[in-house]
């Protein structure tokens, strides 16, 4: 590793410390010439992973915008941000064990879908009605009637 100080090739590690969970690597060094100290972060590279759209555009998978989309839907619930935080992580930690490089927005969508039933029932149904992109009440009936056959309760709620 270059000193960032006088650019010498050398430096002896004094310190390694895993952050982020494991996913890096953090070192003090020292250079072995002018004696500075500087920190590096060592982390693996990630392959990308390109979400294919419903009208055929490719995009970098965004987990921010995942994100805020479910935060809009959660919007004046009772679920923390770390809950949402959470699905996001593990769904991309999910296509990265599953070597997924290129995916469609359904697929994404139907895995959110899947976990939200479970988490808020008003937050799956609001995320679904602009994912599934219902076109009139009927088919939002139909959404809601399929959730109440199911039984499926949200996590937490009292029966």
């Amino acid at each position: 590793m270059r000193c960032l100080y006088c650019g010498n090739l050398t430096s002896r590690v004094l310190d390694s410390r895993a952050t982020e969970e494991g996913a890096a690597i953090r070192r003090r060094r020292e250079c072995t010439r002018c004696n500075n100290r500087f920190t590096t972060m060592e982390k693996a590279e990630e392959e990308p992973i390109v979400v294919v759209k419903r009208d055929g555009r490719r995009e970098m998978f965004d987990k921010n915008k995942i994100l805020a989309g479910l935060i809009l839907a959660g919007q004046k619930r009772d679920i923390p941000r770390s809950t949402w935080q959470e699905l996001v992580d593990n769904l991309e930690q999910e296509l990265r064990s599953n070597y997924i490089q290129e995916i469609e927005t359904g697929r994404i969508g139907d895995y959110i879908l899947e976990k939200l039933r479970r988490i808020d029932e008003v937050a799956y149904v609001r995320f679904a009605s602009v994912f599934r992109q219902f076109p009139d009440i009927k088919t939002f009936q139909r959404e809601l009637d399929k959730m109440i056959q199911s039984g499926i309760e949200p996590e937490g709620k009292p029966k």
